[in-house]
């Protein structure tokens, strides 16, 4: 039995609660499901590299002013008063504040005093489920804050580079260009995503036609649903990053042609995902159609039995017919004939096999050549 591959099926739907009606902007209100809030700081010159995890928030401050790039990594977003306290350090907007803890916001970019607020959504599968989790980013001169829902290994790869002092541009430059590498972490993560889409589609296309059922179907609309979301997702995402290649208060001339290669990259995510979807709407029309072919042949099934039987019965009412040869000649005088039974029976199976030579030269039964069509 060939093995089928993981797939997303439905989209993980989780529960974004909003401030109440009529809350004062900046209010924060901290998710009961959140994930505890834990901070760890990577603060890095051309030549030198410290990485901490810090318990108290006025540890950061001694490592203000004296690295070129000082990035502070906050997963979780369950402590209020740590997020409080890192927007009074940093000088956060409080609607900043708000838009970090309220985690259901589109993608975008706002500026605050030539500072940067960055929102994207990242998708990850589990347990082959879509799940969108927000990243939120503050770009303040050398400084970066990175806010995730909870702890995870996407930005991992990022850290590694900045480990390695011979390892590539990032040790070399600003605050911005380890912003754009974030942003362009959170994009690469949507092609593994649209890769298992793409092998859920292939499996379907194969399956489709030769065994449709109604839970394929069910699963179909199902991954249809997942790309709409995601279309939702990325089209935002786009508008963002082709903002910050338009920056030019915070963002150098040097990194916008990385953003640049960047939103080439959302574009193909679109294209992807525009085509993904399409390819969903013509597994459902070709699931349809096949349906509607198989129903096609039971009803041809159907119609030659019926046909075949129709003349039969005929056959077999006349002679069923009570009447009384005695009485007169024409009443049916096969009665009293010795090979009355077996001629009924025989003009029966005569009109049967009659009517499937008919069928099987017309090529209705799958054998035939049928009638040549005049070109």
């Amino acid at each position: 039995m060939q093995k089928q591959p993981p797939r997303p099926s439905l989209l993980k739907l989780r529960r974004r609660r909003r401030s109440a009606p009529g809350t004062p902007p900046g209010t924060l209100v901290s998710h009961p499901d959140a994930s505890p809030t834990t901070i760890q700081m990577v603060a890095y010159s051309p030549d030198d590299l410290t990485e901490h995890a810090i318990a108290n928030v006025e540890q950061i401050s001694g490592f203000l002013g004296g690295w070129p790039v000082l990035w502070i990594r906050v997963a979780g977003l369950d402590n209020i008063d740590i997020i409080h306290q890192l927007g009074e350090l940093f000088s956060l907007h409080p609607l900043v504040l708000e838009d970090i803890i309220n985690v259901h916001q589109r993608s975008k970019v706002e500026e605050y005093d030539r500072s940067l607020f960055i929102v994207t959504q990242c998708p990850s599968i589990s347990n082959h489920h879509l799940v969108m989790e927000q990243t939120s980013l503050v770009l303040a001169g050398g400084v970066v804050l990175s806010f995730q829902e909870q702890p995870s290994s996407l930005f991992d790869p990022i850290v590694q580079r900045i480990r390695q002092r011979k390892g590539g541009r990032i040790r070399l430059s600003q605050a911005d260009y380890l912003s754009y590498a974030l942003i362009d972490t959170m994009v690469d993560s949507y092609f593994p995503i649209l890769d298992q889409f793409s092998e859920a589609l292939d499996h379907f296309e194969e399956k489709v036609i030769g065994q449709p059922d109604q839970v394929m179907i069910n699963q179909i609309h199902g991954l249809k649903r997942d790309l709409l979301h995601l279309r939702r997702i990325a089209w935002p995402l786009r508008d963002a990053v082709n903002s910050l290649t338009r920056e030019k208060a915070v963002i150098s001339d040097s990194t916008r042609v990385y953003l640049r290669d960047c939103y080439d990259h959302v574009v193909h995510i679109i294209e992807i995902l525009e085509s993904h979807r399409e390819r969903g709407s013509d597994l459902i029309n070709i699931y349809l159609s096949s349906i509607s072919n198989k129903m096609n042949e039971v009803m041809k099934v159907l119609t030659i039995i019926a046909t075949v039987f129709m003349p039969i019965g005929v056959v077999a009412g006349i002679y069923g017919m009570n009447f009384d040869v005695t009485a007169s000649p024409y009443n049916l005088p096969e009665l009293g004939w010795r090979f009355g039974y077996p001629f009924a029976l025989g003009l029966m199976g005569a009109i049967a096999v009659g009517f499937m030579i008919f069928f099987k030269r017309r090529g209705w039964l799958g054998g035939g050549k049928g009638r040549k069509e005049k070109l």
